[in-house]
């Protein structure tokens, strides 16, 4: 029987941003859509999360989501079957890109979400074409709907996040690392020392998106997430003998 698909949505999105894949995966698999809005650190989300979800799963993540699901799994590696990382960042933040965040979080507090939202998310981070826009638009949407103190929450999180190198390379699962390649937020060259990080991990770059590949490239995603998940577990045990 196949395990459950966890899957963990970026800053400001909720279950939109998995849209495509949960009506094409749902039939064949079980899927959760966690929130990553509950805590003022990744460490704390994590933890919380991990309260409510089976006792063993699938994990993928998206961007922010990425980043809680390596603190799941440095927190609780036997509960997790394989992981997913997409669009992600495994290092921490420096001073600098830390403090790049507080702009940010004073228009949050000042009800500017929209400006926000435009900040964060800008139009050059996605793959260029026609459903750019369209992308931009849904994730003003999800940003309404999480609400600027949740936002603010994230950034928070993000500004004092753990380097998660020495949790990847520890990693023995099925691992997928999949970025689009017009990424300009976390791109192609962090997701390839990702992929160097993981033993044996899938390396996927999707060619016709950015930095939201769930819903520029839906399909291209949705395969890569199914052709993953019939990955053999016995992938851990082949490491180890090693």
């Amino acid at each position: 029987m196949v395990e459950p698909l966890v899957l963990l949505p970026g800053m400001m999105c909720d279950y939109r941003l998995f849209a495509p894949q949960l009506e094409k995966l749902s039939p064949d698999m079980t899927l959760l859509v966690a929130p990553v809005t509950g805590g003022d650190r990744i460490e704390e989300i994590a933890s919380n999360l991990l309260d409510t979800l089976p006792h063993k799963f699938a994990l993928a993540g998206v961007s922010m989501g990425g980043i809680v699901a390596m603190e799941i799994l440095r927190r609780a590696p036997e509960r997790v079957t394989r992981i997913a990382l997409m669009d992600t960042n495994s290092l921490s933040e420096t001073p600098q890109t830390a403090a790049d965040y507080e702009p940010l979080i004073t228009k949050l507090k000042a009800g500017l979400l929209e400006q926000a939202v435009a900040n964060i998310i800008r139009p050059e981070h996605l793959a260029p074409g026609p459903d750019r826009t369209a992308v931009l638009h849904l994730v003003g949407r999800m940003a309404e709907n999480i609400g600027s103190a949740a936002i603010t929450r994230q950034a928070r999180a993000l500004q004092r996040r753990r380097d998660y190198q020495a949790t990847l390379r520890k990693c023995r699962l099925p691992a997928l690392v999949l970025c689009g390649v017009h990424d300009t937020l976390t791109p192609v060259k962090r997701h390839e020392f990702m992929a160097e990080l993981i033993p044996y991990a899938q390396l996927v770059l999707v060619q016709d998106a950015g930095h939201l590949p769930t819903l520029e490239s839906p399909d291209a995603v949705t395969d890569a997430l199914r052709a993953w998940m019939k990955q053999p577990l016995v992938l851990q045990k082949r490491i180890v003998a090693e």
